[in-house]
């Protein structure tokens, strides 16, 4: 296998190493010469995440990004000894977990080292009367639940990717799991961090409830997608495992009215750990041979707890939906949903017919959130190429929601499928923000959405890249994603 035979999508962002070998050298004497790679294979397989445009790419020959050096720490201390040498030759640094984020946030786009995080896979401790565990950051996350199950607990932080992500990937994508109603996202479960940061530093943040203890510094490490540190470690709060489920489903004649039969649930401080809506759309495509969802809206519950929580739960969620118009449908759709929670073949279908197929998801507020996916749909609909559009909404809270938006199109005669797919992206995200939304609830930035950033943030968006210049004067960690800054050698 040669490198050369593939077309390099980022080719102009790519800092050339004028001496890679003493680096090589350098490696070597920090991680031993088991530890590192300049292979062409293992190059190539750290030259993507999961964004599904890769899988187009794939078929026709081409990649993201080439790093220069794979690297696997198996110290704190080694992680700190290779940020210590990138800082001194101005090399990038992407740190890796599993390579399952989908918006570009692992791609090495300047090329330079991976930090892969694979050999930090431990479960350290389980404290059952704190209610809490304490992980190195590169574990993956089925086994990591699987090990407090089998000592009775659950995180409670279950996202479709549980199999292929990491801890570390969690935490730097601020991820939410499909539980999330009910246990949060990553930000509300993490207590404590360890981090090693740009210039090498080791700094731990103490596992604590709560505290005021001036601003919480840990929290500009969560949801920092490699740019700010690299994580190493984390501590958790965890739950026994539930006692009891109760499956529930109803069928709702409007996206509008599902939305008030879940918003009136969670007044009650109601919180089924899974609720998720599908539009009509997703409807007809996910439960086609139930009668009753012909040009409905499903929701699904699913409530988890001690036996007299769960029949409460149950009581309620039932008499709201009867009260906002929803008709019943059984377990049946959410034993459905359970058989098929984590597949992702609608994803793996489409490259073959040459259809860019993609899935995002934002945030917004109760009073708005009808408006949003009114406007969202009819926009993209309205895109030339686009041939689907539809949306399910899986993460709730007492103040708004997170809709997850697909779409899938052919590009026009003279238009490249990135073009188009970078055009539908910015269509969808330009809807988002004019209907009041926020462009990102759990996915993160990475490539894809780094040049809304100043729209999001606004001027509060200096004083962020102001905070990562401080950090990270060199510019070394993950460069060219959240902060959208460029990266030329010798210049940051």
């Amino acid at each position: 296998m040669d490198l050369k035979q593939f077309e390099l999508i980022y080719k102009e962002n790519r800092v050339k190493i004028k001496d890679k070998s003493n680096i090589e050298s350098k490696l070597e004497t920090i991680l031993g010469s088991n530890n590192y790679s300049t292979k062409d294979i293992d190059i190539l397989a750290y030259s993507k995440d999961s964004t599904l445009i890769g899988f187009n790419w794939e078929i026709e020959g081409k990649v993201a990004g080439f790093a220069d050096f794979i690297t696997w720490p198996e110290t704190v201390e080694q992680i700190s000894e290779i940020l210590k040498l990138a800082n001194q030759e101005k090399i990038p640094v992407i740190p890796y977990g599993e390579g399952s984020g989908v918006v570009g946030g692992a791609i090495p786009i300047y090329g330079g080292i991976i930090i892969d995080m694979k050999k930090f896979n431990k479960v350290l401790v389980i404290n059952e009367k704190n209610l809490t565990v304490t992980a190195e950051a590169g574990i993956n996350g089925m086994n990591l639940e699987r090990h407090l199950n089998a000592k009775g607990f659950t995180s409670g932080h279950i996202p479709q990717s549980l199999y292929t992500s990491s801890l570390g990937g969690w935490i730097a994508h601020r991820a939410a799991g499909q539980f999330s109603t009910k246990y949060g996202k990553i930000e509300d479960i993490i207590l404590g961090l360890e981090v090693v940061l740009p210039l090498g530093e080791i700094i731990n943040f103490k596992t604590i409830a709560r505290a005021s203890t001036g601003p919480q510094l840990d929290k500009l490490f969560i949801g920092g997608e490699g740019t700010l540190g690299v994580v190493t470690k984390a501590t958790l709060k965890i739950w026994p495992y539930p006692e009891k489920r109760a499956l529930i489903s109803y069928v709702f004649p409007s996206i509008e009215s599902s939305f008030d039969a879940v918003r009136k649930i969670l007044r009650e401080q109601i919180y089924p750990a899974v609720i998720r809506i599908y539009d009509k759309f997703e409807t007809a495509r996910h439960f086609p041979d139930i009668d009753a969802v012909k040009d409905k809206v499903m929701i699904i519950f699913l409530c988890e707890g001690t036996s007299q929580l769960v029949d409460l739960e149950e009581k309620i969620t039932k008499e709201k939906c009867t009260r906002n118009s929803g008709i019943e449908c059984g377990k049946g759709p959410v034993e459905h949903w359970l058989e098929t929670r984590f597949r992702v073949t609608e994803t793996s279908s489409m490259p073959p017919y040459k259809i860019v197929f993609d899935t995002l998801e934002v945030a917004t507020l109760w009073d708005n959130a009808a408006e949003v996916y009114h406007l969202v749909l009819k926009s993209m609909n309205e895109f030339k190429g686009v041939l689907m559009t539809s949306a399910h909404v899986s993460h709730f809270y007492p103040n708004g929601v997170g809709i997850y938006f697909s779409f899938g199109g052919v590009p026009p005669k003279g238009t490249s499928d990135f073009k188009f797919y970078q055009e539908c992206w910015d269509t969808t995200i330009k809807a988002v923000l004019d209907a009041g939304g926020s462009i990102a609830h759990h996915h993160g930035i990475g490539i894809n959405r780094s040049h809304w950033m100043d729209k999001e943030w606004g001027v509060a968006m200096k004083t962020m890249r102001q905070i990562k210049k401080v950090l990270d004067p060199n510019n070394i960690l993950n460069p060219g994603k959240i902060y959208l800054e460029t990266w030329k050698r010798g210049e940051n």
